[in-house]
């Protein structure tokens, strides 16, 4: 199975630490955020991974090449300009394939091995589903009891930034346009072709300063 590794955001919500540094590539722990998902995707044996990026897209490639060090192969679907989620998703399917893929979010971080939900089956996507933390308690989607996500219902649960993929969800999109994710998936809702698992293991969001030293500190303390 290929994988997908979300990098191409400008991470504004950090201000100075992304001014001249693009987000996967800030530390923690010692080392770049991006390169433990690249870890963690050779550790199951997904090799084959597409990382798309834009802002700063140059120190990224730079830093991690063909992806020889990690044991992977890397490739890169470059946007000249950022194209959001799901239009990042749509400019990368010629390097994806035909098959359902991994997507991994750079900025967030999770316990959960990759690829461990159940197969997709007829459905467009699997999202990983956790409990609402406290800079978004209203959640995203209700899941229910038999794996199906829903835009109403309760209790809501907030998408991982991780999902298992089928290229149909994008595949008819424009390409080279900016189009978010949600419209994607409440599309595949309405067809009843969105499932979800919920992960209850440790999991962040590390869209601000302060959640990147909250990881630091919970990494230095394992």
């Amino acid at each position: 199975m290929k994988a997908m590794i979300l990098a191409a955001g400008r991470g504004s919500r950090m201000r100075e630490l992304t001014d001249d540094c693009p987000k996967p590539l800030l530390r923690v722990g010692g080392r770049p955020l991006i390169e433990y998902h690249i870890e963690r995707l050779r550790s199951v044996g997904m090799t084959d991974i597409v990382i798309n990026v834009s802002y700063l897209g140059e120190q990224i490639m730079t830093a991690l090449g063909d992806g020889a060090r990690h044991g992977v192969q890397l490739r890169y679907s470059v946007e000249p300009t950022a194209l959001e989620t799901a239009g990042g998703i749509r400019h990368a399917l010629p390097l994806l394939g035909e098959a359902p893929f991994w997507l991994v979010n750079a900025d967030v971080w999770c316990d959960m091995p990759p690829g461990m939900t159940a197969p997709l089956g007829d459905d467009l996507a699997r999202l990983v589903m956790v409990d609402p933390p406290e800079h978004h308690p209203g959640g995203d989607f209700y899941l229910d009891e038999t794996g199906r996500l829903h835009e109403q219902g309760e209790p809501r649960l907030v998408y991982a930034g991780m999902a298992l993929m089928h290229p149909a969800l994008v595949a008819d999109l424009t390409d080279n346009t900016p189009c978010p994710l949600k419209p994607c998936l409440v599309n595949a809702i309405q067809q009843r072709r969105l499932g979800g698992h919920h992960h209850q293991g440790k999991w962040s969001d590390i869209g601000t300063p302060e959640r990147l030293a909250l990881l630091e500190q919970q990494l230095s303390h394992q």
